[in-house]
């Protein structure tokens, strides 16, 4: 799951806090994060195995809902 938004300083907290929420076995190593070329936005990625589709459907409307989540992947 790759998430790019807005607030750079701590849309990765944002991020993992949801990815948490659905995934309680979330592993923080598992977290790579890049920033835009002009610093304006950043891109989280986080690597998981889904349990189930209901359990991803219901991460992905989560973070697609948040105003600071711009793309979604």
């Amino acid at each position: 799951l790759k998430a790019i938004g807005t607030g750079v300083e701590d849309f990765e907290t944002l991020v993992l806090e949801i990815v948490r929420r659905h995934v309680p076995q979330f592993d923080e190593d598992a977290v790579t994060r890049r920033l835009s070329r002009g610093g304006r936005y950043l891109a989280v990625t986080a690597t998981f195995v889904a349990e189930s589709r209901r359990q991803l459907d219901a991460l992905y409307q989560e973070l697609s809902a948040h105003e600071r989540v711009v793309m979604l992947l």
